[in-house]
């Protein structure tokens, strides 16, 4: 079990792929733009807000593992 976990891990952390976070209609209309500054910083802005959620969730994780440490070391 443990092994799988680590070969998730693994592939997870070193295959990266070169992604773009735009909506097609975004990408359409950023893509006429001259410097491609805007398309930048739509990018970035999409990436900041990706955060949010899975730190949420493993915000949510971390109390739940912690809950489960506690009620196992009073048994």
């Amino acid at each position: 079990m443990k092994i799988r976990i680590l070969l998730t891990l693994a592939l997870v952390l070193f295959i990266t792929l070169d992604v773009d976070a735009q909506c097609a209609m975004c990408r359409a209309v950023l893509e006429t733009e001259e410097g491609q500054s805007a398309a930048e910083g739509i990018n970035d802005g999409i990436m900041y807000l990706m955060i949010f959620p899975y730190l949420l969730m493993a915000g949510v994780a971390y109390f739940i593992w912690r809950s489960r440490k506690k009620s196992r070391a009073q048994e």
